[in-house]
C-alpha cells in the first residue's frame, strides 16, 4: 500500500545508470491498456517542471487498537456476511460516503509501468499525480470501483519533469478511469472528504491485510471469525510478538501469491482460442504452484502454527548415515595448509582439505569433523545440517566468523540426530529465520557466540538443544524460544540485548531472554547463566488463551510471599522447568504471558 502522510518530494526521473530517462508513451494503444512506447526524442521545448504533490491525509488505522480493528470490520462492515458477500459489502460502506460529496482533490498513485518502457530501472515506487475526482453514485457495488479524474490545477507530481501532455495522453488510454483505492484525499479540505480518506483506509486496510484471493472459494460460515484472526495476525506483526523479519517473509509470500495469481489470469486472458498441448501444460503449472502456495499461506495464518512461520521442513536433503567403510574424515578449512596446522592430529587422522566451508560441509558424512581455521566464512550448507558431525573453530571464537548469506533465508538449520558447534562465531545478515534452527535431533553449542538478527535460537517440537559458556545477544525476539514438546539446556552463557523489537516499545520486554511455548510443556534446566536486564523478562512462558491481544497479561512472580513461592514452585514443575545458580541481572525474573 502505497504511504501518504507527510508532503512527499518531487523529483527528476532518473533509470539507474543515472540518465535522465523520458521513456513515455507516445498515444492511445489498441490493447486493452495503456501500451509502452519506444524513447521519444528529448530535443525541443524544455517542459515546465511540475509543483510538489501536497500533503495527503495519513493512515489512521496504525493507531487503531485490535480489538477496535475486529469492532470495525466483524461487527460493523461485514456483519456476519459469508466470504462471498465481502466484497459487496466493503463497497457498500464506501459508496454511503462517497455519494456525500461528489468532486474532490486527491493524489492518484500508480505503477510506473503506466509510465516507463523501463519502469525497473525507475527508482520510484509509485507515480503521484494531483488530480480532481468525481465520483457518481450510481456506481454498482463492486470490488473495483472505479473513480472519474481529471489533472488538476496547478498541475502537481512527485516526479519534476514528467511532462503534462504526457499524463493527459495516459489517462485519454484509460477514459479518465482509475480505480478509486489508488487515490488519497489530499488535506486542507472539508470533514467530508475527511471522512472520504478514512473510509479508503478502511477499505485499502482489508484488500491490502485482510482479503485472500481464495476467501470466496472457500465454505466458511465463520468469515468474521477468520477475519478475526488475520486481524490478530497482523497486530502480532506490529507489535513485535512475531520478529519483524517472520513478519516480513509473509509478507513477501503473501505478495508473491497476488503476483502469481494475476500472472495465471493473463495468461489464461492471453490464450484467445482452444490452447494447444504446451499452453495447457504451463496453465496446470502455474495452477498448481498457486494452489502450493496457498496451501502454505493457510498453514501460517493458523494461531497455533504461526509463531514460527509455516512448520514445513526446511530441509530436504537425504541424510548419508557413516561411510560404508566406517571411517571418519577430519575437513580442514583454510585457504593454505601447513604441517604446523595439522601436528596436533594423531598420525592415523584422514585428512581433508578445502578452501571455502561449503565444500567441506557437502563432503561430510556422519562421524566426520569440520575444524575451520581462523578468517571470515560464508556456507549455505549450515541451513542444511543432516550428518551427525562436529563443526569446530582452531582458535577463538572471535577469530572464526561465519556470516549468513542474505539471499538465504535460513542461516544455521539441523534435523541430525547429534551436530555439536564448537569456538565459532555465527553472524546472521539477512535472513528471517532465527539465526538457528533445531527442526528434529539435538543440538550442543560450546563456547560460541551468536549475534542474532532474526529469532535467536529456534527448537521446534521434539527437538533439543545444549548450549554451555555461549553468548546469544541482538536477537528481535527471545534469545532462545522453546517450542512445546522441546528441550533445552543451558548453563553457563551470557544472554542480553535480546528482544529487540523494531515495531512496537509496547512489546518490548514482553518475551525476555528466554520464551516459552507450553503445549505440550516443553522442558528447560538453566544452570550458571547470566540473562541482562536489556532483554527485559528473563523467562518467559507463553500460554493459550482464547483473547484477543497484542502483550496479553503478565504476572510477576518474586520471592516476597510463601503463596507466591509455591504458586512458582508448581509452574515450575509441571513446565519441567529446572533453574538454579543463574543470574537475572535487575529484571523482572519470570512472566507469563498469554498468547
Amino acid at each position: 500500500m502505497a504511504s501518504s502522510g507527510p508532503e512527499e518530494g518531487t523529483a527528476s526521473v532518473e533509470s539507474a545508470s543515472g540518465e535522465s530517462s523520458r521513456s513515455w508513451p507516445a498515444g492511445p494503444s489498441s490493447g486493452a491498456g495503456p501500451s509502452r512506447r519506444p524513447l521519444l526524442s528529448s530535443q525541443g521545448e524544455e517542459e515546465a517542471e511540475a509543483d510538489p504533490l501536497p500533503a495527503q491525509y495519513p493512515s489512521h488505522l496504525g493507531a487503531v487498537r485490535g480489538r477496535d480493528k475486529v469492532a470495525l470490520y466483524c461487527d460493523r462492515l461485514l456483519r456476519g456476511c459469508k466470504a462471498e458477500d465481502a466484497n459487496e459489502a466493503m463497497s457498500k460502506y464506501l459508496l454511503e460516503k462517497l455519494k456525500m460529496k461528489e468532486k474532490w482533490l486527491g493524489v492518484w498513485k500508480t505503477n510506473p509501468e503506466l509510465f516507463f518502457i523501463n519502469s525497473e530501472d525507475v527508482l520510484i515506487p509509485f507515480v503521484g499525480i494531483l488530480v480532481e475526482v468525481t465520483c457518481k453514485p450510481s456506481q454498482s457495488t463492486s470490488s473495483h470501483l472505479k473513480a472519474s479524474i481529471s489533472v488538476a490545477e496547478p498541475f502537481s507530481s512527485n516526479i519534476a519533469n514528467i511532462p503534462r501532455e504526457l499524463v493527459d495522453n495516459v489517462l485519454e488510454e484509460l477514459d479518465h478511469c482509475v480505480p478509486l483505492l489508488e487515490i488519497y484525499p489530499v488535506e486542507g479540505q472539508d470533514m467530508v472528504v475527511f471522512d472520504i480518506a478514512q473510509a479508503l483506509d478502511v477499505v485499502r486496510f482489508f484488500y491490502d491485510f485482510l482479503w485472500r484471493d481464495w476467501d470466496e472459494d472457500e465454505s466458511c460460515e465463520t468469515y468474521a471469525a477468520l477475519v478475526e484472526e488475520r486481524i490478530k495476525l497482523w497486530c502480532d506483526i506490529e507489535n513485535g510478538i512475531i520478529p519483524a523479519p517472520i513478519g516480513q517473509r509473509f509478507r513477501k509470500k503473501l505478495e508473491k501469491y497476488k503476483n502469481m495469481h494475476l500472472e495465471l489470469i493473463q495468461y489464461q486472458s492471453n490464450i484467445k482460442e482452444e490452447p494447444t498441448a504446451e499452453e495447457a501444460v504451463e496453465c496446470w503449472k502455474k495452477y498448481y504452484e498457486l494452489v502450493m502456495l496457498c496451501g502454505l499461506l493457510k498453514i501460517w495464518e493458523d494461531l497455533r502454527l504461526r509463531a514460527h512461520g509455516p512448520l514445513t521442513p526446511r530441509i530436504l536433503r537425504r541424510r548419508r548415515g557413516h561411510r560404508d567403510d566406517g571411517k571418519a574424515v577430519t575437513h580442514i578449512v583454510a585457504k593454505t595448509m601447513t604441517a604446523e596446522m595439522v601436528k596436533d592430529f594423531s598420525v592415523d587422522t584422514l585428512l581433508q582439505q578445502h578452501d571455502n566451508l561449503n565444500m567441506a560441509l557437502d563432503s561430510c558424512y556422519s562421524g566426520d569433523s569440520v575444524v575451520i581455521f581462523p578468517g571470515e566464512y560464508k556456507a549455505v550448507n549450515l541451513s542444511m545440517l543432516t550428518e551427525d558431525i562436529i563443526i569446530q573453530g582452531a582458535g577463538k571464537p572471535e577469530e572464526i566468523v561465519i556470516v549468513s548469506e542474505s539471499t538465504h533465508e535460513s542461516f544455521v538449520v539441523s534435523k541430525a540426530q547429534n551436530v555439536k558447534l564448537m569456538h565459532l562465531t555465527l553472524v546472521q545478515q539477512g535472513t528471517v529465520d532465527g539465526i538457528v534452527v533445531i527442526e528434529s535431533g539435538h543440538m550442543t553449542f560450546v563456547n560460541c557466540i551468536l549475534k542474532c538478527e532474526g529469532t535467536g535460537v529456534c527448537v521446534l517440537t521434539g527437538a533439543s538443544l545444549t548450549i554451555t559458556n555461549s553468548e546469544i545477544t541482538g536477537a528481535q525476539g527471545a534469545g532462545v524460544e522453546l517450542h512445546p514438546g522441546s528441550t533445552a539446556i543451558l548453563e553457563g552463557n551470557k544472554i542480553h540485548h535480546c528482544n529487540n523489537f523494531k515495531t512496537s516499545e509496547s512489546s518490548q520486554g514482553a518475551l525476555g531472554g528466554i520464551n516459552i511455548k507450553v503445549v505440550p510443556v516443553p522442558k528447560l534446566k538453566m544452570k550458571n547463566n547470566h540473562i541482562y536486564s536489556n532483554n527485559g523478562y528473563g523467562v518467559t512462558i507463553l500460554q493459550p488463551t482464547d483473547q484477543l491481544s497484542t502483550t496479553g497479561g503478565i504476572l510477576e512472580f518474586t520471592a516476597s510471599g510463601d503463596a507466591e513461592e509455591d504458586m512458582l514452585s508448581k509452574l515450575m514443575h509441571e513446565l519441567s522447568l529446572e533453574m538454579s545458580s543463574n543470574t537475572l541481572d535487575d529484571i523482572k525474573g519470570l512472566s507469563i504471558v498469554n498468547s
